[in-house]
């Protein structure tokens, strides 16, 4: 059974982040290294086998709005700070239900894009793409296209956004892989054509990091 089903199976509305990710690397979309932990010695091993600067931040399928909650730690770079950033973390739950504390290594990137799924009544699957990070509600930056989509569907939708000169070199960074772009997105259109369970999918933001982009932050809705 994989990761949707056994989430049906258990009654999830939603995904957590860690199921989440591993869903979209199981489909070939770059993510984030990280681990799921339970304790902060767990995470200093955690972040040790990562590397540091890391980040912290509570998961559970039914944490939403991480950073509005304050249950979200950037930049840690050492073992004391991450001890206090987990114990800050546990104390803004305040005894919430929660599935762990995810170590996700820090993404560098200036650049945020975002992909996502939604199902049209009429239409049914369509695949968004667009600016991400703090960006993607402000000014609504965003290209659709109905599932499937081909690889020139892919393409055309990152010609169609008004930010898409960031696709290009950009403050002396390379050219954005927009073949590895594409693929992402393709891969986003053909779940939600295969797994009639997913409602949405929210993959923001999705960093640059040098050419290639990486999937940071994810939410799937059943």
């Amino acid at each position: 059974m994989g990761i949707i089903e056994e989430a049906v199976a258990r009654g999830q509305r939603t995904l957590d982040e860690y199921q989440a990710k591993r869903f979209l690397a199981e489909r070939g979309i770059p993510v984030t290294r990280e681990e799921l932990v339970s304790d902060p010695q767990e995470a200093l091993a955690a972040a040790e086998r990562l590397g540091w600067p890391v980040v912290l931040k509570a998961c559970g399928p039914d944490i939403a709005h991480k950073t509005e909650r304050d249950l979200v730690r950037v930049k840690i770079e050492t073992p004391e700070a991450l001890e206090k950033a987990y114990a800050e973390i546990i104390g803004n739950l305040g005894g919430e239900p929660y599935e762990g504390i995810l170590v996700q290594e820090m993404i560098k990137g200036e650049r945020e894009f975002v992909i996502g799924l939604i199902r049209d009544p009429q239409f049914g699957p369509c695949v968004m793409f667009g600016l991400g990070g703090i960006f993607t509600e402000v000014l609504k930056d965003t290209s659709f296209r109905v599932a499937p989509l081909e690889r020139y569907d892919a393409l055309q939708m990152m010609e169609e956004i008004r930010a898409k000169a960031l696709l290009d070199s950009f403050r002396g960074k390379p050219p954005v892989d927009r073949e590895a772009l594409a693929s992402a997105l393709i891969a986003v259109g053909d779940i939600g054509m295969e797994y009639d369970a997913v409602k949405e999918i929210d993959i923001n933001p999705v960093i640059i990091a040098g050419d290639k982009p990486v999937a940071v932050d994810a939410l799937i809705v059943l």
